[in-house]
């Protein structure tokens, strides 16, 4: 079963795999986004994302539809975006993708990525160990100093 979602919960890798397995399955492949403790040299705290659940869950669909059709062999997509604070070390996102073979999944797992950080409306603000904090805009490198 495909899995779209936006959660507050601590994320399972192990869990989203397992949603994408089926006797026809050879291959899954995993994005696991982890929060990094440092930015341009910069110590980070946490995260905070936040999104429209609604509105991100039916882009996460999309991208999951776009992906089938670019490549016809993958049989089942996951991306799962977790929200929220989030400490260093955490999961903030699966992707995971599956088929019969692995040859279709790595290109297709990168687009999905590159897809998420392009289209869906999940926002994520940096707070330092400094004390300050920015909204980093996907895909643009843009910042919004707070």
């Amino acid at each position: 079963m495909e899995m779209f979602e936006v959660t507050t919960e601590p994320l399972s890798v192990e869990e989203v795999v397992a949603r994408l397995t089926e006797p026809a399955i050879g291959a899954v492949v995993t994005f696991v986004g982890t929060v990094r403790g440092e930015t341009d040299g910069r110590a980070v705290r946490y995260l905070e994302y936040e999104a429209y659940p609604e509105m991100a869950e039916e882009t996460l669909r999309q991208i999951g539809a776009e992906i089938r059709s670019r490549w016809p062999d993958v049989r089942r997509v996951a991306i799962v975006h977790r929200v929220g604070r989030l400490e260093i070390g955490a999961v903030a996102v699966v992707i995971a993708i599956s088929a019969a073979h692995r040859a279709p999944l790595f290109d297709a797992l990168r687009y999905g990525i590159d897809r998420l950080k392009e289209i869906v409306p999940i926002w994520k603000k940096e707070v330092w160990a400094d004390g300050g904090a920015e909204w980093v805009e996907e895909g643009s490198g843009a910042r919004e100093a707070v």
